[in-house]
């Protein structure tokens, strides 16, 4: 069981490894273009960074379908034990346990 502890947080600690190398690389990135910009033309960067982030496309929904979609979702009972997410981690798990044996 000591040896499963110790793998998962080897996985955990991988995953936010690799999480901390794809954020360095997105603002990387981001600097990069943005000092390509810069360089070729102000105006249209300075313009760039006084423009909102929009991360959604198109226009938003109305309030009365938001409202309508999250009580449908949330009025339906539901058994978290029967997770598909819970079912994939104990094999997952399991699978572990018989490579450490």
């Amino acid at each position: 069981m000591q040896k499963l502890m110790e793998r998962i947080d080897d996985m955990k600690q991988r995953i936010a490894a690799w999480g901390k190398r794809i954020r360095r690389y997105t603002e990387r990135s981001t600097r990069f273009n943005q000092n390509r910009v810069f360089h070729s033309d102000q105006k249209m960067l300075y313009k760039s960074l006084e423009r909102p982030m929009v991360s959604g496309t198109g226009p938003a929904p109305n309030q009365a379908d938001t409202v309508a979609f999250w009580r449908g979702l949330w009025s339906e009972p539901v058994n978290h034990s029967e997770d598909p997410g819970r079912k994939l981690w104990r094999a997952s798990v399991r699978v572990l346990r018989r490579r450490m044996t």
